[in-house]
């Protein structure tokens, strides 16, 4: 019985440490939006992503939406940029991308 509570009161200390929040992947993402989904998920834990290719299929064009607590007290400016930092190597084989983020203090 002592082993159990033992195990209990880890397992509770183990999920309250835990941040990464539980974000699901859409099942119908491309290859191309399941890249550009898992680098920004791993970089900023964000509370809300939308990644769409919104080029037609081709991944030519993405859209992105990140709510993040990484862009807390950053300009838009200095948001788009930590974003697109993450995502060079992927910028540099597609035509367009259209940032969104949503910092805590933005969030209604």
């Amino acid at each position: 019985m002592l082993t159990l509570r033992r195990g209990l009161a880890a397992s509770r200390a183990f999920r309250s440490f835990s941040t990464k929040p539980h974000l699901i992947p859409p099942a119908n993402l491309t290859k191309g939006e399941k890249l550009i989904y898992d680098k920004l998920t791993d970089k900023f834990l964000p509370s809300e992503l939308d990644v769409q290719d919104i080029s037609g299929g081709c991944g030519d064009f993405y859209a992105i939406k990140i709510a993040s607590e990484a862009f807390k007290g950053l300009s838009t400016l200095n948001q788009h940029r930590l974003v697109t930092r993450v995502l060079k190597q992927e910028i540099e084989g597609i035509h367009g991308l259209q940032v969104k983020t949503i910092s805590p203090s933005s969030e209604s």
